[in-house]
């Protein structure tokens, strides 16, 4: 069945046409602006960075020249030409892999619980009172502004070389950006099984764990995971300051200039990484999963 086009006359169409032009300048004109911005913020960038384009072109060849080294063997032939010799220190490099593992768990793990209870405070809907809020919100921006290799140099310092000073700047670290996610997550739940649980006479802590907590379990559970995944790449730098870890073998090759024992311990790096990062997002899947089917 064919249907017929219906044409407005042109007197009522140009005013539309005029308006869709002027919104479509408009438009081309932000976008230009934004472009111009983009530009000038890169190259203030540069300058402030002191970037010589010159040098940085005729250096250029380094890096893929040092990625061709770390794949070569002492002996001149490809690392895949002989996998023993090339992971000569894998039972050394393992142990080192689960301390980083183990670095980032307990900094993680000691980080969402000092969120866990901040984010209370934190949150718009269950603080008591602004100024609580301004503190802890503070509070938990120093801890996740200062980078984590900041603190792991000043724990180096205070501890000494070796695991603790890496537990406690990924603890810090977490504890600052997960206290934020934490409070966001609680600004969003339904108030009316808190209110219901305040008028049935609970306390602070009373309605906060049987009415807040199941609310928010799963994504403080999912959040915690994914912040696990992150600490696990973090905690593998660590070590060059010192702090525990892979990092110390990872550092300890470059500065010898054992090319191919930086490509095997970065290979097990990622490897480490691609694992964990697989099997917690399962688990995330499933919370978030078990979380919607309620």
């Amino acid at each position: 069945m064919a249907h017929a086009v219906i044409r407005l006359p042109e007197n009522q169409i140009a005013p539309h046409l005029a308006h869709y032009a002027a919104e479509s300048a408009a438009k081309r004109r932000a976008s230009m602006l934004g472009l111009v911005v983009l530009v000038a913020c890169v190259l203030l960038a540069g300058v402030a960075a002191e970037v010589d384009l010159r040098k940085f072109i005729e250096n250029a060849y380094r890096f893929p020249d040092y990625l061709g080294r770390i794949f070569v063997l002492d002996s001149g032939r490809l690392v895949f030409a002989d996998p023993g010799e090339w992971f000569w220190g894998i039972r050394k490099w393992l142990v080192h892999i689960a301390d980083t593992v183990l670095i980032a768990y307990l900094g993680t793990l000691l980080g969402a619980i000092g969120a866990f209870f901040l984010c209370f405070a934190a949150s718009a809907n269950l603080g008591r009172s602004k100024t609580q809020r301004f503190v802890a919100r503070r509070i938990l921006e120093f801890c996740r502004t200062v980078p984590e290799l900041v603190f792991a140099l000043i724990f180096v310092v205070a501890f000494g070389l070796g695991p603790v000073p890496g537990v406690l700047a990924i603890m810090i670290h977490t504890f600052g950006a997960l206290g934020k996610l934490f409070a966001e997550v609680v600004e969003n739940i339904d108030m009316k099984p808190v209110d219901g649980a305040v008028a049935a006479g609970a306390s602070r802590w009373q309605a906060i764990r049987y009415a807040v907590v199941p609310q928010v379990l799963s994504n403080f559970a999912s959040y915690a995971l994914l912040r696990f995944e992150i600490n696990v790449r973090g905690a593998a730098v660590m070590g060059f300051v010192g702090a525990g870890g892979i990092g110390q073998e990872l550092i300890e090759a470059v500065r010898k200039f054992y090319y191919s024992d930086v490509s095997a311990i970065l290979l097990l790096v990622i490897a480490t990484v691609i694992l964990i990062d697989i099997g917690t997002e399962r688990i995330r899947h499933r919370l978030i999963a078990r979380e919607h089917a309620r």
